[in-house]
């Protein structure tokens, strides 16, 4: 299991940095900018991520009552870049944490996802899937909001924010 632990942090680890380093390249209104009305802006899809952690870790695995809408996760919305980066850091960390404390049983326990029970485990992979597909419309924004400015990802570089 700890085999396993290491890999799902270390692939949470990898997209919280990724997004970091997506947010830091763009300013309040190029994290709300939107393609068009039924296009999702990075706010949009950040604010999407961490409704997915309350409701499939938050309340799935830990049974907590975190209260989730998510049709207003897609709706237009603004929120200012220093805010999603500290939605990023504090969703990811706190799954993250969350991984870390799972004991080998509570892998296996179950939850009622979409009409189909799923073992935590299940859950907790299918995230570390979804929040990558979602990364990769966080990158294709951005680069078209940067164009020849935007930075890659891919290689590890430290911010300050």
């Amino acid at each position: 299991m700890e085999d396993i632990k290491t890999i799902l942090i270390s692939k949470f680890e990898e997209i919280e940095r990724r997004m970091l380093s997506v947010l830091e390249q763009l300013d309040d209104e190029e994290v709300n900018w939107r393609p068009n009305e039924t296009s999702n802006s990075i706010a949009n899809l950040i604010v999407h991520i961490s409704g997915n952690i309350n409701e499939r870790i938050l309340n799935g695995i830990l049974n907590r009552n975190a209260v989730r809408n998510r049709d207003e996760e897609f709706e237009e919305l603004y929120r200012t870049k220093q805010e999603l980066l500290d939605i990023t850091r504090e969703s990811f960390q706190f799954t993250i944490e969350t991984i870390k404390g799972l004991t080998k049983d509570e892998w296996y326990k179950t939850q009622v996802v979409r009409n189909k029970e799923r073992t935590h485990l299940e859950v907790i992979i299918q995230c570390a899937a979804h929040f990558s597909e979602h990364l990769g419309q966080v990158f294709y924004i951005a680069k078209t909001i940067k164009d020849s400015e935007y930075v890659t990802t891919s290689i590890p570089k430290k911010y300050k924010s």
